[in-house]
């Protein structure tokens, strides 16, 4: 119901507008007191990255995140990454990941980057604690805040953010009419614009998921997607038929789809009862971080990569580095 009041097909955005007419004016607010000098944002003594969205739900942010990282890190580039940590709830905060952190602690996308790229994460509702935290403890040149475009007090030397090439805007307006935290007219004062699917628009860096080949939670084997029978697809991100497409779109047609919240914490009971004997499960990456500790023969994820290619990526890339050098 959500996805189709946000993309105007359904009329009953139009109840909620006043609601969206007040987000908006507090949200302008808050982004003008900052820059009138009102609030005062901090500021880091290394270079902040800040990789957001206009929109909410899933529009492939955590991917770029790790692409980034992992880029600057063949580069020579120590980085460390800061986030909010939604869905986590660690005992006090500022959190600095290690490999005993959960995910009920930290949240799932920061235990992701974590695990994904082996640089140093930390996080805090209140991002520039988690940012002194990460530079007592680690000697980075540079920090990417995972989210956190509309966290003014921050302040940040680059931002980037990322557009769902498919769905963009939706009806354009404010929560909760309609999916945006601010309005489009925000990518006018950010850095680089990065469009994950669909057609880039002029000035915007073209992405791709892609997918890798199937990993079995409990004992690491890889196998090619067509190879698994008789799946169930489970995804609780913030765009579950992305994931769904994509397995489609790689040859494999589960059998049973299940679209579950962002951010939803699991069980053994919750996850086992997706499945019947004698079926195999299929996840996202994000799911799996959740799962590991419960995980049994049957359940698989499917890893994916962002792809950023051409010039504009790569002119992105040389001003991140050139920033962390100076």
């Amino acid at each position: 119901m959500i996805a189709r009041i946000w993309s105007g097909e359904s009329p009953l955005w139009l109840l909620l507008l006043p609601l969206s007419w007040l987000y908006g004016l507090v949200s302008g607010l808050i982004r003008l007191s900052y820059k009138l000098g009102l609030k005062k944002a901090w500021r880091a003594p290394v270079p902040v990255v800040v990789v957001g969205n206009l929109t909410a739900g899933g529009n492939g942010k955590t991917p770029v995140v790790i692409w980034l990282v992992e880029q600057l890190q063949q580069q020579g580039i120590r980085v460390g990454v800061v986030s909010r940590g939604y869905g986590g709830k660690a005992e006090t905060y500022p959190l600095l990941l290690d490999a005993q952190t959960t995910t009920a602690q930290a949240g799932d996308e920061p235990v992701l980057i974590f695990q994904r790229t082996g640089a140093p994460v930390a996080v805090s509702p209140v991002r520039s604690d988690a940012v002194k935290a990460l530079l007592a403890a680690h000697t980075v040149q540079l920090i990417i805040t995972d989210d956190g475009l509309q966290h003014y007090r921050l302040a940040r030397d680059k931002e980037i953010v990322v557009v769902d090439g498919v769905r963009r805007f939706g009806n354009g307006w404010w929560l909760p009419a309609g999916p945006m935290r601010e309005r489009a007219s925000r990518l006018k004062s950010v850095d680089a614009i990065v469009t994950n699917g669909g057609t880039a628009q002029a000035g915007e860096i073209p992405m791709r998921l892609q997918p890798g080949l199937a990993v079995n939670l409990l004992t690491g084997e890889r196998r090619a997607l067509t190879e698994l029978h008789d799946v169930v697809a489970m995804a609780g991100i913030g765009h579950p038929p992305r994931f769904f497409t994509t397995l489609e779109n790689s040859g494999l047609h589960p059998v049973k789809t299940v679209a579950l919240a962002d951010h939803q914490a699991l069980t053994l009971a919750d996850v086992e009862a997706l499945t019947a004997p004698g079926q195999t499960l299929i996840m996202t990456e994000k799911d799996a971080v959740k799962c590991r500790a419960f995980a049994k023969t049957n359940w698989w994820y499917l890893p994916v990569d962002a792809e950023l290619n051409g010039k504009r990526a790569q002119r992105l890339l040389q001003e991140l580095v050139a920033l962390a050098q100076q």
